[in-house]
């Protein structure tokens, strides 16, 4: 009996030295949405991003996220892991910590339902509610593999944010429509986006803004302009209806795609923005249609 009182103490003090001094969380939340996890890392970024008093503090990779918000005195810190379920849905755990007063909560949270845990709740309510209006605001279809012909272009180069690509293509369309068709150059087919360089942990992007174009001796010059051959080959298409600005959400979901096919990609998509007369930042899904293609690695393997 001796013998089982001292196991019981052992149990329940190491129960409470984990629940209080090694446990890293004060509260959980798990959420199950119907996307995949390209959409949801994004939209936390995003929804971050509209709060003056929120950070992404870290970003371990593209499914774990650390997230700092400030409540007046007190400082929340989320921790965010995307669970993929399916090729649509995911899991969402958030893990929230009150980084001055996490030994208070953990007290109090077993017998109460703590201010902590109402503003969390509310803060993640509202976060679901953003997430679940840009899900119905866009789709995206995967095609399969496909062979991409090579285009001779005319470009431009920028360095944006993912978020800025289309105000960046915004800004370089009137220089480059207005030089070709003053020289009467003649298009092969519509502008497209060839992106050379994507840190998906900083969200940025390095890109040429390409006019498809019939290659000739006599092509006018301008120091911001460049002629080049976008080289074809295998890849894998998506059809992406939805806003511009969020057509990366497409990308993601080739790589998804890839990873469960075990296809080897470059990584860096060719965007081809159908209806170019038509485009704008503000369009809803069903007048925007864009195809994205991720090239393979080698002349065997599909990508975008």
């Amino acid at each position: 009996m001796k013998k089982f009182f001292y196991v019981f103490v052992f149990v329940l003090f190491g129960a409470l030295l984990w629940y209080f001094f090694i446990k890293s969380h004060d509260y959980q939340v798990s959420m199950n949405v119907k996307t995949f996890p390209g959409t949801i890392n994004q939209s936390i970024k995003y929804w971050s991003n509209t709060m003056d008093y929120s950070e992404i503090s870290e970003q371990a990779d593209a499914l774990n996220l650390t997230q700092k918000l400030q409540f007046g005195d007190s400082t929340h810190l989320y921790s965010w892991k995307i669970i993929p379920e399916t090729d649509s849905t995911s899991t969402i755990k958030v893990y929230a910590r009150d980084a001055d007063n996490s030994f208070k909560n953990k007290l109090n949270i077993p017998f109460s339902d703590t201010d902590f845990e109402k503003r969390t709740r509310k803060s993640l309510v509202d976060f679901l509610k953003n997430l679940n209006a840009h899900i119905a605001d866009f789709r995206v279809q995967i095609i399969g593999q496909e062979e991409l012909k090579s285009k001779f272009c005319a470009c431009t180069t920028q360095s944006t944010s993912q978020v800025a690509k289309a105000a960046g293509m915004i800004k370089d369309y009137p220089l480059l429509d207005g030089i070709l068709a003053k020289n009467n150059v003649i298009l092969k087919g519509s502008p497209l986006l060839e992106i050379t360089e994507w840190d998906r942990t900083k969200d940025s992007l390095t890109f040429n803004f390409c006019y498809p174009i019939e290659k000739s001796d006599q092509l006018p010059q301008h120091k911001e302009i460049t002629y080049r051959e976008i080289s074809g080959g295998n890849a894998l298409k998506a059809i992406y209806n939805g806003n511009y600005i969020t057509s990366d959400r497409a990308w993601y979901a080739l790589l998804d795609y890839a990873a469960e096919n075990d296809i080897s990609l470059t990584g860096l998509p060719i965007v081809m923005r159908m209806e170019w007369k038509h485009f704008s930042l503000t369009n809803h899904w069903r007048d925007q249609q864009t195809l994205i293609h991720l090239t393979g690695s080698s002349e065997h393997l599909m990508g975008v």
